[in-house]
């Protein structure tokens, strides 16, 4: 989402790190390298300079000169301000209002931005997280086929959507669609309506029309993240023309620099509540200025990465795991179910994207080759193994190396990697098992899916990035499946490597 920006950043804050002792121009030399880096990453002029000033203030005297860890005093000030930025003075900003059923919730926005989709996204979203009972309605009538694409989007992700009636306006179809939902007993119903290429008077009158009959919870207004600053403009005049309650950032996965995000709830003074992150149904994620301030400076984001292991995993499952990981007992299928749940948590890039300090490792991770194909690939290879193949891998004989990696269509040699890779993985399953008092296994599956909800989401998240890398150390400086060589755990160093 920001990595030119987090990159730029962490090579400031390394050499402060390494500098030990800072007399105040080092400080005012870094400043002046964070706001050169705010400003490519196409924040707001006044926003960077109001930025980079806080900063100063709280950075100057001997708070940081004379602490004993100077630039890690420097990385927190800066954390401290990236909130403040996003989140502004409000706690709960972004908490979506949806009492007094049945809520109606208006999605506005120019076309192009993705309005549709977030819309359909956001009523998932509601009905399985929330469990609440949601409609869509689509008051788009002037885009050849855009009830139509809701009403299918409605029936991918089981959501009701009121039923077209041809020749409507914006305003009648708003009006049957409040009726309906009343009538219907919804918890909350959405309204996706018309946007245009460019706001003009057409555009407004419609969306106050439909506002003053529909008189929404809240008014979201989706915005394309890679249109950077101009999506800023776009948010003053959609606020005064209409007022909005609040922001959906879409295409955030993709290479924009990330300016606007940082812009928007300063120069508007709108929470930003959720960003889109790709064109999946559940690639919706909620905007905690915390977590995000912590991914732009390399720290990492346990907390979103335990809740996403939550979702993929159930309770039952990982305490049958975890038993037999604490035994030593790891085949083949316990390592497929590791890949799957990989990939279902947003594969590498998205896991190391949350690790703190594992930012640093993707170039490398790059430079090997390794990429999540390399993840189906392996998953390919035990699938086309034997049930007795997959619990007991010892039984592997040259010959049948030769039918499974034909089987999936690969070499040998990859087949040869994986196997290496699981005997490493079930060695390191079985010490984590032992390692510690109660083992340290059992305390993070305790803790991710025990009572107390977060526990270990908690602990981690409140830890010293360098005590993570300690523990890191510890376990070998390695992740799991993440191969020897460059930087990557043995197994799959090489299996990457193009050819």
């Amino acid at each position: 989402m920001f990595e030119n920006l987090s990159e730029r950043l962490g090579g400031v804050f390394d050499r402060l790190s390494k500098q030990g002792a800072l007399s105040e121009d080092d400080i005012k030399t870094a400043l002046r390298e964070v706001r050169v880096a705010l400003l490519e990453a196409d924040v707001s002029l006044p926003v960077a300079r109001d930025f980079i000033k806080a900063i100063s203030e709280k950075a100057a005297g001997q708070a940081v000169t004379k602490s004993i860890t100077p630039g890690q005093q420097v990385v927190k000030i800066v954390h401290d301000e990236l909130v403040h930025v996003l989140a502004g003075d409000n706690d709960n900003a972004g908490e979506l209002k949806i009492d007094n059923a049945p809520a109606p919730i208006l999605m506005v926005g120019l076309q192009g931005s993705g309005k549709t989709t977030t819309t359909a996204k956001l009523a998932k979203r509601l009905t399985e997280k929330n469990g609440k009972r949601v409609m869509m309605a689509s008051l788009d009538v002037q885009r050849p086929a855009a009830q139509e694409q809701l009403a299918i989007l409605g029936k991918q992700i089981g959501v009701d959507t009121l039923p077209i009636v041809k020749g409507q306006s914006a305003v009648d179809i708003a009006k049957r669609a409040k009726q309906q939902a009343m009538m219907g007993g919804y918890d909350v119903y959405m309204l996706d309506t018309a946007g245009r290429l460019h706001i003009d008077e057409v555009l407004m009158d419609e969306v106050q029309s439909v506002r003053d009959v529909a008189n929404p919870r809240e008014t979201l207004l989706v915005v394309d993240g890679l249109t950077g600053q101009d999506a800023v403009n776009v948010a003053e005049e959609f606020d005064e023309k209409v007022g909005v309650s609040g922001v959906v950032l879409t295409r955030m996965d993709g290479d924009g620099r990330g300016g606007a995000a940082l812009s928007m709830r300063a120069v508007t003074g709108k929470p930003i509540k959720f960003v889109g992150l790709g064109e999946k149904m559940d690639a919706l994620e909620e905007f905690h200025p915390e977590r995000v301030a912590g991914r732009i400076l390399g720290m990492g984001d346990i907390v979103s990465l335990v809740e996403k292991a939550q979702e993929t995993i159930e309770a039952e499952q990982a305490e049958r795991m975890m038993k037999r990981f604490q035994k030593g007992q790891f085949n083949m299928n316990d390592l497929k179910q590791q890949l799957e749940q990989m990939q279902k948590m947003g594969g590498m890039e998205g896991i190391m994207g949350m690790m703190p300090g594992m930012g640093k490792m993707k170039k490398q991770v790059e430079e090997a080759g390794f990429d999540d194909s390399i993840i189906r690939r392996q998953v390919a290879l035990i699938q086309s193994m034997t049930k007795r193949e997959r619990a007991n891998p010892k039984l592997l004989q040259a010959s049948r190396k030769k039918r499974i990696a034909a089987g999936a269509g690969l070499e040998v040699s990859e087949l040869n990697k994986l196997m290496k890779m699981h005997r490493q993985m079930a060695d390191m399953m079985k010490k984590m098992g032992k390692m510690g008092k109660g083992g340290m296994l059992k305390k993070a599956m305790g803790g991710m899916f025990g009572k107390g909800g977060h526990g270990m989401a908690g602990e981690l998240a409140n830890m010293d990035p360098k005590a993570m890398e300690a523990a890191a150390k510890q376990m070998g400086g390695k992740l799991p499946g993440l191969g020897g060589g460059a930087g990557l755990p043995p197994g799959l160093s090489g299996f990457g490597k193009k050819k």
